[in-house]
């Protein structure tokens, strides 16, 4: 008989008049790591934050460790044992690494009601380096960090109760090569102490290395569990998505690009990590961006789109510099950002005000007056075409599913029509199916004669979509390849070490 460590039985968890989850049946075997895949908005994170308790279900039985469980908030989870690494952004940036890794436990380093600052930071130290990590400390500004960073504290404070169980949602997929070794090894570690995981991935082959079971849930409702021996990857495809899917959604043809330069960048050196890079991007070109996680591609995107200052060269469009964000947009260019909720999305805010930001000019019938009609048709437009779903344009963007956010921080741009998008990791963090879209309209754009920037951590990505690839390799350009080349992920690894 397998040995269950929690039973969620009959949950049912509706916001508004959407059902996120309808009667799931989930149960997470001791010593096993436990698999949750789907779409994005079948409910995954929504099932992964009520066994955390971040949400109550309107209805369902919990039981851990063979007795009826009942938290009342992610605290009280966390001191049963039952810890999670949230999907998003889990860390408050105007505080120290130490005060985010024990939020809501500084009694245990107070002396009165004076909280020891230096015996805290000596703890979180100690924590970190305990999952190896020996380049972030306690007494550090957590805004100073990078997003990758900023995660790892979230893994520290996750496993710094030593818990039972560990929920990972899409974790994996925001970390460098680096990060993703310290967290497989604390799924191990779990493991092997008879404890257990769940994690959350788009990778289905990620997830069929990692696991040992995997639910599949589709539009809310469970499709199938999975035992490894019953792992296929086709038929869990279409277990996700309801229908059959081609093996290969990348491009397919050759086309050609124009020979004007739309984007240059001459000798360019920012203050962080790219040194002396050169390059230019051609009128329906898709130009690949690849290389490790710390090799500076992420800062040279910033760099294009005039978000990053440079220390020498220099950004033209058009014969044009491009110094700040502002001179970018006004250039057409769209910058869409690895770190979604931060960078590209204000996602406290409605989905109308989100699209809407980049139409205040558009929208403008007079000098005077601002056109609300114009505005909503702005935003309807859009939602309409990239099948954002949602109940109204109203919706918060943080309650909407990490496929259905990606689209908004794509829309504000495609509503603008610009002619040039700098797209970093544009596909991190969403389904097979939304993947679909997302490639169908980069090549959309490339049939219209606008160009994009693709910087990319995934090699099937880059070389599937591009029609040239440029690696960087400690912040300069290693190896240039073409489409036409035939390239294979061998040759761009090589490439990058």
């Amino acid at each position: 008989m397998p040995q269950y460590l929690l039973k969620c039985e009959d949950v049912h968890k509706s916001f508004g008049i959407t059902k996120a989850l309808d009667g799931v049946d989930f149960c997470v075997e001791r010593g096993k790591i436990h698999g949750l895949i789907g779409e994005n908005g079948s409910g995954k994170s929504t099932l992964a934050n009520i066994i955390g308790r971040i949400y109550a279900a309107d209805k369902g039985k919990f039981t851990l460790r063979g007795e009826t469980w009942t938290p009342k908030s992610p605290q009280e989870a966390f001191s049963d044992g039952v810890s999670i690494i949230v999907q998003e952004t889990g860390t408050i940036l105007s505080i120290t690494v130490a005060e985010n890794l024990f939020l809501g436990r500084y009694e245990e380093f107070s002396d009165g009601f004076i909280v020891n600052a230096g015996k805290m930071e000596k703890a979180a130290d100690q924590i970190l380096s305990s999952i190896g990590v020996t380049s972030i400390y306690g007494s550090q500004m957590t805004a100073r960090l990078n997003m990758q960073q900023r995660k790892i504290v979230e893994i520290a404070k996750a496993v710094s109760n030593d818990p039972d169980l560990l929920i990972a949602d899409e974790t994996s997929n925001i970390l460098s090569e680096e990060g993703r070794e310290i967290l497989f090894r604390l799924f191990d570690k779990q493991i092997k102490n008879n404890k257990s995981v769940v994690t959350i991935t788009h990778n289905i082959e990620e997830a069929m290395e990692l696991c040992d079971t995997l639910t599949i849930l589709r539009d809310g409702k469970v499709t199938a569990t999975l035992n490894k021996e019953e792992f296929d990857e086709n038929r869990i495809k279409s277990l996700m998505i309801g229908r059959e899917i081609k093996d290969s959604f990348y491009r397919t043809d050759n086309d050609e690009y124009g020979e004007e330069v739309v984007l240059r960048m001459v000798d360019a050196t920012s203050l962080r990590d790219v040194t002396r890079v050169s390059l230019e991007l051609h009128k329906g070109e898709i130009l690949g961006i690849g290389g490790l996680a710390e090799s500076g591609m992420h800062t040279l995107g910033k760099m294009l789109f005039g978000a990053e200052r440079l220390a020498c060269g220099k950004v033209e469009c058009n014969g044009k510099t491009v110094d700040s964000p502002e001179t970018a947009v006004a250039l057409g260019i769209a910058y869409i950002s690895k770190d979604r909720d931060v960078e590209s999305l204000a996602a406290s805010t409605n989905v109308s005000a989100n699209i809407a930001i980049t139409g205040t000019d558009v929208n403008v019938i007079s000098k005077f007056i601002y056109s609300v009609k114009k505005e909503k048709k702005y935003v309807l437009d859009q939602i309409e075409r990239l099948k954002i779903k949602v109940n109204s344009r109203f919706d918060k963007v943080s309650s909407l599913s990490g496929g259905n956010k990606q689209k908004v921080a794509f829309a504000k741009w495609f509503a603008r029509d610009c002619q040039i998008y700098i797209m970093d990791c544009p596909t991190r963090g969403i389904d097979i199916g939304v993947k679909q879209e997302v490639y169908r309209m980069m090549y959309q754009l490339k049939q219209q004669g606008k160009s994009i920037v693709l910087i990319g951590e995934e090699m099937a990505e880059l070389i599937g979509m591009s029609d040239r690839i440029i690696i960087l390799k400690e912040g300069r350009i290693s190896r240039e390849f073409r489409r036409s080349e035939g390239v294979t992920e061998d040759k761009l690894i090589h490439s990058m070490f």
